[in-house]
């Protein structure tokens, strides 16, 4: 258990590999060379890991925690004289205390869920903007030619307008005096597919 930056405490595993470099300075120089290595090994971990909070531990930071380790440890053997060098420290478990594992991963959960929803948000937002944009764009097309023809782009717009609106509705078309009107034809098919009606006798 070791405490964190941000006054929290991680339930933390970790190996360190190392090799003699130095047998002379390895069996002489210090009694108990393994022992030693363990302990400047824990020391060099509380020492990194007070410099990061509790998320950076058991989250991103775990390859930076490990290189400081690495160094810090490397130049307290050199120091001692005790003729190793250090290969690499590897981060196996990094989790909150056991008591507060279970609260902790729903806060973690719910950050999570909170970051999906702020992704949406901002993938919606530029949705709408990228409309916007377009939808301007248009407009000052349209009215650049307005501009420059308005009797003309006026009574476009008006067919447009009226072929979009027309389109989605039965029409019937009367023309004027002496000619036969439209055959509303949509009406008789309409007609022709409804089912026919029975009657039925009494006796």
């Amino acid at each position: 258990l070791i405490l964190t930056g941000d006054q929290n405490i991680v339930d933390l595993a970790y190996s360190v590999r190392w090799n003699i470099k130095a047998p002379e300075l390895f069996l002489f120089q210090i009694a108990e060379p393994e022992e030693t290595i363990k302990e400047v090994a824990e020391a060099a971990m509380r020492a990194s890991v007070a410099n990061f909070t509790l998320d950076d531990t058991i989250g991103s930071e775990r390859t930076e925690i490990e290189q400081q380790v690495e160094r810090n440890m490397q130049q307290l053997l050199d120091g001692y004289g005790a003729g190793v060098v250090i290969r690499g420290i590897a981060i196996k478990k990094a989790d909150p205390p056991a008591a507060v594992n279970d609260a902790f991963k729903e806060v973690s959960a719910a950050q999570q869920t909170a970051q999906t929803y702020l992704n949406e948000a901002r993938a919606y937002a530029q949705q709408l903007t990228a409309q916007a944009q377009g939808e301007s764009a248009a407009f000052d097309k349209v009215y650049e030619e307005y501009r420059l023809a308005p009797t003309v782009t006026r009574q476009r717009m008006y067919y447009e307008t009226m072929e979009r609106v027309l389109s989605k509705v039965d029409k019937t078309v009367v023309e004027a005096n002496g000619v036969t009107p439209y055959l509303a034809l949509p009406e008789l098919k309409k007609r022709a597919l409804q089912p026919p009606i029975t009657t039925v006798e009494g006796k």
